[in-house]
């Protein structure tokens, strides 16, 4: 049974969509990384701050935490009991992305108004830069229950296998 779930992967791949429905179908509270360490006026909180609240979610029983933030996801690896990775491709990530400009979202304190080229470049770059970590602590913590989804398909065909 799910009890401390993380949903990690690039932007854009529909992990925040994702974590909501898993929200819905186990009734895991959801924590975004984004709301915690982004501010409504665009700032951030320091990362003392951001670490402090994380580990206050993390010491609870049952959760569900969004985002990749990957100067902690070692502390998140070792407290949860499940990992969902998207792993797709590019060009499904930034096609994501580029749709949600101009949308209202619960995962992010502001509506984004444009597609910013250093946005682009780190969804460009996770598969190289990001990816490669982040399977190596996989590695290091394969007794956790490892789920990778390789497209969009794969995360609805396991919600509505999974979970039914």
């Amino acid at each position: 049974m799910l009890s401390r779930v993380i949903v990690i992967g690039s932007p854009g791949s529909g992990k925040s969509t994702f974590a909501r429905r898993l929200k819905d179908m186990t009734g895991l509270p959801l924590y975004y990384l984004d709301m915690i360490w982004h501010k409504p006026d665009r700032t951030n909180i320091s990362k003392e701050e951001f670490d402090k609240r994380l580990n206050e979610i993390l010491s609870t029983d049952r959760w569900i935490i969004d985002g990749n933030y990957q100067r902690t996801l070692e502390v998140r690896l070792r407290k949860c009991d499940t990992v969902f990775l998207f792993d797709l491709p590019v060009e499904v990530c930034l096609s994501g992305a580029k749709a949600r400009v101009g949308t209202k979202r619960e995962d992010m304190p502001w509506t984004e108004t444009e597609f910013d080229e250093e946005f682009r470049q780190w969804i460009v770059d996770f598969p190289k830069k990001q990816l490669p970590e982040i399977y190596g602590l996989l590695e290091k913590y394969k007794d956790k229950n490892i789920v990778v989804f390789r497209s969009r398909q794969d995360a609805e065909t396991y919600l509505k296998g999974e979970l039914l």
